[in-house]
């Protein structure tokens, strides 16, 4: 099986040693000090009191390691759009696109049954780049739980989680995901195929939907911002906005919203992406985690005046960092 990760950063190196562990061919796509400490050591991670060091093929361009069985695309959302062609010689006939990255996918409304059917999302995929260059019937979807950091070039220390759920957008098990998923938990991870990923999906973006955008303008970690009576109701009227929006589509949540909130709130001080991005003057995932869901709302005539509010405000905040 060959697997390729395109954007070995955090998580995607994360991802990429423990599936080199495996009898997996693994291949990461990377730049910069990253790419060249690996080149040199190969990738390190760290886990609890112990590390690993595996060899991987390591590179900044796809074009010579040719067609894939799976190739995951772990780049933040927005940087995925403008670097479909450099992914493109990864594509074979039989390649699976594995989708992981935050926020709500470009291939949403696909097999999804009624009349939102083949939609397509401006907002995560402009100009249809990712739906037109892979095809969404290539794509399984997954959706992330694990936390890790690049610590240094070629170092990756993984903080908590080993959850990367797998699912087909028709709900199928197919013979794809449960080799992939098989594969992975070999590798150490828990990779259920689920048959409503969307479901899954929601209950993730639900809290990257408030507390993300909330942190980066308030400076307040989860903890803080969860149980501050303020930020909480903020977040909890975006959340109950984004479920009226997500059930119109079909969507079942498994816990209520103040569950999700407290749920937050137990992770405790930590910074969430969208403050750390703010931070260290990299673009922020607005449109993917904010933006998005904004414009379902539009697309089903369910108002977000909540989520509108912190959506103008956020782009704001970006737009005076420089970083739009």
């Amino acid at each position: 099986m060959k697997i390729c990760i395109f954007g070995a950063g955090a998580i995607g190196g994360y991802l990429g040693a423990k599936l080199a562990q495996t009898d997996a061919e693994v291949s990461m796509i990377a730049r910069g000090p990253h790419l060249e400490a690996m080149q040199d050591n190969g990738l390190t991670l760290m886990e609890g009191d112990g590390y690993i060091n595996v060899d991987v093929i390591a590179s900044d361009t796809a074009t010579f390691l040719g067609p894939q069985d799976y190739v995951f695309v772990t780049l933040k959302a927005h940087s995925v759009p403008p670097v479909v062609d450099k992914i493109a010689p990864l594509i074979g006939p039989n390649t699976t696109v594995v989708s992981a990255v935050n926020g709500l996918p470009w291939w949403y409304f696909h097999k999804l049954e009624g009349p939102y059917e083949g939609t397509r999302l401006a907002s995560v995929d402009p100009g249809d780049a990712q739906w037109t260059t892979f095809g969404p019937d290539r794509v399984l979807g997954c959706v992330v739980y694990p936390a890790a950091e690049v610590i240094q070039p070629g170092v990756i220390r993984h903080i908590e989680g080993n959850r990367f759920l797998l699912g087909e957008p028709s709900g199928e098990k197919s013979e794809r995901a449960q080799a992939l998923s098989k594969t992975m938990i070999a590798a150490g991870l828990k990779a259920p195929v689920r048959p409503r990923i969307r479901d899954d999906l929601w209950v993730k973006l639900w809290g990257n939907l408030s507390f993300n955008p909330i942190s980066a303008l308030t400076h307040a970690t989860l903890e803080e911002l969860c149980t501050d009576e303020g930020t909480r109701a903020l977040a909890r009227n975006m959340m109950v906005e984004a479920q009226e929006i997500a059930e119109e589509l079909g969507v079942k949540f498994a816990i209520d919203v103040d569950r999700r909130i407290d749920g937050g709130a137990s992770v405790g001080a930590h910074r969430t992406s969208m403050w750390q991005d703010l931070d260290a003057g990299r673009p922020m995932e607005i449109e993917a985690l904010v933006g998005s869901v904004s414009e379902l709302g539009r697309l089903v005539g369910k108002p977000t005046p909540t989520i509108d509010a912190v959506l103008a405000l956020v782009r704001l905040r970006a737009k005076t960092a420089g970083l739009l």
